[in-house]
């Protein structure tokens, strides 16, 4: 299993987030689809990197299916939707 550091998000018109990247990494950008099958799977795990630490990217089951979010924690910092766009 590969663990792979997002420091980016694709996003689309809504504001959704529909891909997590690294940029230079032959695996970005990785589709959100992909990334939740990767994650369900145990196939690579994800992490945003910050300044003290890093926090896990997981899937949350949600009413309309579902989707990634950061481990919660007290900071929004690493939260995907503050990430730069890729």
């Amino acid at each position: 299993m590969a663990t792979r550091a997002v420091t980016h998000t694709r996003k689309d018109q809504a504001g959704n987030i529909i891909g997590l990247g690294k940029p230079g990494e032959y695996w970005s950008v990785r589709s959100s689809a992909d990334a939740i099958s990767d994650i369900t799977a145990g196939t690579h795990s994800y992490y945003v990197p910050w300044a003290t630490g890093s926090t896990w990217i997981e899937v949350v089951r949600g009413h309309y299916g579902p989707y990634l979010r950061t481990d919660a924690d007290n900071t929004t910092r690493n939260n995907l939707d503050d990430l730069p766009n890729i």
